[in-house]
């Protein structure tokens, strides 16, 4: 049975680790920077305005959005990285909340990264991609902003993400416009896939508990008062809803 995507509900925010949702219901997880539109890729899913909230002060809230989809599954909401500065002290609670999602709580059926369809990945975007593959979840990247490329220029970019991000030959790479609609089904298709996968029993690419410490302890999300350094920090995470 199909989820329908228009029965969508707000549950809750997750400040802390013993917020986090456990219940076994497979998990869409959307991460991305602050600026690249992740609030307005979820709403354009949901086909619904401002659900997932935008606009707000970035790295004044630094939560785990829980959005429950007709009762079969979350789209989970990840704290955007990349923006503002945040005290160390804010900085360490965070990271301390994403290491504790990443490496046990909830059920990742698909990892869903949204990077900017007109610039090369960043540091931080590499990194968050290496979360969901030491997560060993199915990993789809959504090229936001696409509909700002030019035609002659969109397969040349899209194949400059593809390296950076070192994605597998079988990872979905989708040119995406969350403002125009451009290829809103195609990504839908993914999470609702994803979701049909984790129903019958089997995460897509994946199961409970099935992460890789070694990659993890690798791409730590540590939260350094700097620049972002693979192998002793993570993305520079702050939540924009």
């Amino acid at each position: 049975m199909t989820a329908n995507i228009h029965n969508a509900v707000f549950v809750k925010s997750a400040a802390t680790s013993g917020g986090l949702i456990h219940d076994g219901l497979p998990q869409i997880v959307f991460a991305g920077r602050s600026n690249v539109g992740k609030s307005s890729v979820i709403n354009c899913l949901l086909g619904r305005k401002n659900f997932a909230r935008v606009g707000q002060t970035p790295g004044k809230t630094v939560h785990i959005n829980y959005f429950l989809i007709d009762g079969a599954a979350y789209f989970v909401d990840l704290p955007g990285y990349g923006y503002a500065k945040v005290s160390k002290s804010e900085r360490a609670r965070w990271s301390k909340l994403m290491d504790t999602y990443f490496t046990g709580a909830g059920r990742i059926a698909l990892g869903v990264l949204i990077v900017d369809a007109r610039h090369k990945p960043t540091g931080d975007d590499v990194i968050m991609a290496q979360w969901f593959k030491s997560s060993r979840c199915r990993l789809v990247v959504a090229a936001n902003k696409a509909d700002k490329v030019k035609s002659s220029e969109k397969e040349s970019k899209l194949a400059i993400i593809r390296e950076t991000l070192d994605l597998e030959d079988g990872t979905g790479l989708i040119p995406f416009s969350a403002v125009k609609g451009h290829n809103r089904e195609a990504l839908l298709a993914e999470t609702l896939s994803a979701v049909e996968q984790a129903s019958r029993g089997g995460i897509a690419g994946a199961g409970e508990g099935a992460h890789d410490d070694a990659d993890i302890q690798e791409s730590r999300l540590v939260g350094a008062d700097g620049g972002t350094h693979l192998g002793d920090t993570g993305p520079d995470l702050h939540h924009v809803p």
